[in-house]
């Protein structure tokens, strides 16, 4: 099964997340590719089986501008035959925490993909253990 790792990041916490899942990845020598959303072709989704998308949260409950642009330029292609996972960064002292990952789920089921696993939402910096564990136990979800 060929992954994605798509991420969307302004201040380097999801980056730090997408970074550790293909960390994971590697280490369960599942092929995989990372990518920011700012640098990839949309049409080449196509070429992946699983897809796990990540954005921060900004604003009030908003997409990470890079993955806002990414989606903008997806809007009309089937996503049926593929797989999704999604996880992201917020801070839940903010009424709309981690919405971003409520925006991709939403949209990816409309669009056909199938979730896999509900989203890691991932409160302040990932680099806290409390995080790192939180981080650990939805990778071992994930890959079950």
């Amino acid at each position: 099964m060929k992954t994605l790792i798509l991420y969307g990041s302004l201040t380097g916490n999801t980056e730090y997340v997408a970074e550790l899942i293909s960390e994971y990845l590697k280490n369960k020598q599942i092929n995989h590719e990372i990518v920011n959303a700012e640098e990839f072709s949309p049409e080449k989704i196509k070429n992946f089986d699983l897809l796990i998308l990540g954005s921060s949260t900004w604003d009030y409950g908003q997409l990470q501008e890079d993955f806002k642009s990414f989606f903008s330029e997806i809007q009309n292609i089937d996503f049926s035959n593929k797989k999704f996972a999604a996880f992201g960064c917020g801070d839940s002292g903010y009424e709309h925490f981690c919405e971003a990952i409520n925006i991709i789920e939403k949209f990816w089921v409309k669009k056909g993909a199938e979730k896999i696993i509900d989203g890691l939402k991932v409160d302040g910096f990932p680099q806290q253990q409390s995080n790192q564990d939180l981080i650990n136990n939805w990778l071992d979800e994930l890959s079950n």
